[in-house]
């Protein structure tokens, strides 16, 4: 299938670079009658559900996974994405040109310098698109602190900032907290499951209320959802495998609510994904646990949701390539023009949409 199919122009101005305030302020593009479009806010969501409804949410937690450092003269910023083990993670790495194999990085941040750091890796190998194997020189268990103390949110790279420093207003106040969800537990994710973004106390208080199921998975995003397809035609992306987990409990939830023909709702594409790996053919969804880089195009017919929330995406990415094959193509390029035209906001700090799922099996 071309990629170009799946573009669509879009005005620099509507790609949020900060949150709105409250959380549940923001906009919500209501989807959930076929070929109909309503304007709605996110905190009308519970008046679009109905009792037994099971919301599916993503309980990961992003860590802290950029790192500026250096080796010598030559400045390098890296994300981390995928744990290999304890110590050695694979990372993008900007600048990873002036690197070669056994080379020492250094971590600073705008308070510690590079003659101060504690804190270092070494490149064990160099992976082309794939990025870089590093090993950190820590023990395990003092990963997570060293993290915590040099590392900074990995935002995407269209939401733009200056590299604030480690004791920032900014940093420590606001995109720490707003790029989690109220509800994250299990730390992982090198990026946030950014649909979860605009639920508030108060939400998930009234959809209790109202009946409505609310459920976990856990799947640790990792910063290969930023990356652009770059091949003419989908078959020969490759999608990176991220790690997830279904429990017994979860499962067997959200399977009798099927069976007593209630919906399920994603909360986001990273939800979904992971209900999609865990279900088979008959629509049951089983407990899971291990890698998933499913990776769904139109086409796709969907065993396990009825509907997903999500945010807006970019153009020509996986993500907006999956919700075409939700609701397809050609009604989501007219959902986004309306969006565009309406001044939503885009991406993962702008606004919502809740969209029925009309290709299943």
């Amino acid at each position: 299938m071309k990629v170009d199919i799946f573009d669509f122009e879009l005005p620099k101005e509507r790609i949020a670079n900060q949150p709105v305030f409250p959380r549940d302020s923001s906009r919500l593009l209501d989807l959930s009658i076929p070929n109909k479009i309503t304007d709605r806010h996110f905190y009308d969501l519970p008046d679009l559900l109905s009792a037994g409804d099971v919301l599916v949410f993503n309980d990961t937690k992003v860590i802290p996974a950029r790192l500026y450092g250096s080796h010598g003269e030559a400045l390098v910023e890296l994300t981390l994405y995928h744990p290999i083990d304890g110590i050695q993670w694979m990372a993008f790495i900007k600048n990873s040109k002036r690197l070669k194999n056994n080379d020492i990085i250094t971590f600073y941040t705008d308070n510690i310098c590079t003659e101060h750091s504690t804190f270092s890796a070494t490149v064990i190998e160099k992976k082309g698109e794939d990025g870089v194997l590093i090993s950190f020189n820590c023990l395990p268990e003092e990963l997570a602190s060293n993290l915590q103390i040099y590392g900074f949110m990995p935002l995407p790279p269209y939401i733009k900032r200056d590299r604030p420093s480690a004791d920032s207003v900014w940093y420590k106040f606001n995109d720490k907290e707003n790029y989690q969800t109220i509800y994250a537990k299990h730390e992982g994710a090198v990026a946030a499951p950014t649909a979860g973004l605009h639920f508030t106390d108060n939400i998930l208080q009234k959809i209790k209320d109202k009946g409505i199921k609310q459920v976990y998975v856990t799947l640790h995003v990792g910063a290969g959802t930023f990356l652009p397809v770059k091949t003419e035609d989908t078959d020969n992306h490759k999608m990176h495998a991220e790690y997830g987990y279904i429990s017994d409990k979860t499962a067997s939830t959200i399977n009798e609510a099927k069976k007593n023909g209630n919906r399920i709702i994603a909360v986001g594409t990273t939800s979904l994904r992971l209900l999609e790996s865990a279900t088979d053919n008959n629509g049951i969804i089983h407990p899971f646990s291990g890698e998933t880089s499913i990776f769904i195009t139109p086409g796709y017919k969907f065993k396990a949701i009825d509907y997903i929330i999500t945010n807006f995406h970019l153009p020509k990415s996986t993500l907006f390539m999956l919700i075409c094959a939700i609701a397809g193509t050609q009604n989501m390029q007219h959902a986004y023009a309306h969006a565009i035209k309406n001044e939503y906001r885009f991406y993962s700090y702008g606004d919502s949409s809740i969209i029925k799922c009309v290709n299943k099996i």
